[in-house]
């Protein structure tokens, strides 16, 4: 995510950020990450982010 918004800041990706922000958590505060936020980010945010990684892919910006 991070190298896409550097290449182009306007892509439309909700909570962008937040998947940076995530990531980093979970790569350098593994201890601090509750099993129960990512469940919750797996079943709250993951079909909104598949929907647009698939609009973006056929073509969509």
């Amino acid at each position: 995510m991070n190298r896409i918004l550097n290449q182009d800041p306007q892509i439309a990706i909700t909570a962008s950020r937040k998947i940076v922000d995530t990531r980093n958590r979970i790569s350098h505060g593994y201890d601090s990450v509750s099993d129960d936020i990512i469940w919750a980010i797996i079943i709250r945010d993951l079909p909104l982010l598949k929907t647009e990684v698939e609009t973006l892919l056929i073509g969509g910006h």
